[in-house]
């Protein structure tokens, strides 16, 4: 009995080096139908994923409201959209919330865009320490006109946020070009080069606004 429980611990050890020595996260993809009963959020669910890193038990929800008519308007025309992204930790089955990042378009008219950009999410370990970084990416605009949009790079680890804000460029049929300006939060300043690098990255690949 004590061989096999000592040979399940260095096997756990060795996982455990594969998983945080390497810097790889390993996800789970979950939905609506898999997530633990207990877990509330709002919205339509765009990303859902579990881990294992020194935390513990992970896992994180994306979502969206997509647009509705805003309750504090009568007129038809104005409309709110909201989305939202959870981080929980499971502890002996007990949920336990860390972190919440909420943002919202309220009133508008015109047209809205509030989405995260496909293909943009992900959780890695790139500084090496075995906890998950998570990164989420969307655009917010409320606008009747070809302006750039706004977007947002905001990446946790543990409870730490780093944000990176900016607009979208935009090259007009007379090759000027608007926006495309980015300004890092102190926390992306001062932490490690290689989370700036990585934004950086996210950020080149999606900085381009296609007109519609």
């Amino acid at each position: 009995m004590m061989k096999t429980k000592t040979t399940l611990l260095l096997i756990a050890i060795l996982f455990s080096l594969t998983i945080f020595g390497q810097g790889k996260i390993t996800l789970t993809k979950l939905d609506a139908t898999n997530l633990p009963k207990k877990i509330e959020y709002k919205g339509a669910i765009k990303n859902a994923v579990r881990w294992i890193d020194k935390l513990g038990d992970n896992i994180v929800i994306t979502t969206e409201t997509g647009e509705y008519h805003s309750k504090s308007r009568n007129e038809d025309v104005f409309r709110d959209a909201e989305l939202f992204a959870y981080h929980f930790i499971i502890k002996d089955e007990i949920i336990v919330p860390t972190w919440k990042v909420y943002d919202f378009i309220k009133e508008c008219p015109v047209q809205i865009e509030l989405n995260f950009i496909n293909k943009s999410f992900n959780v890695t370990d790139l500084n090496n320490d075995g906890i998950g970084e998570v990164w989420l990416m969307y655009t917010t605009v409320c606008h009747g006109d070809v302006s750039p949009s706004g977007m947002k790079v905001i990446m946790y680890q543990d409870q730490q946020k780093y944000e990176m804000i900016g607009q979208k460029k935009i090259i007009m049929a007379d090759n000027k070009v608007y926006g495309g300006d980015y300004k890092f939060d102190k926390a992306f300043t001062d932490g490690p080069k290689i989370f700036r690098e990585f934004a950086m990255k996210l950020w080149k690949d999606n900085l381009m606004q296609t007109l519609k």
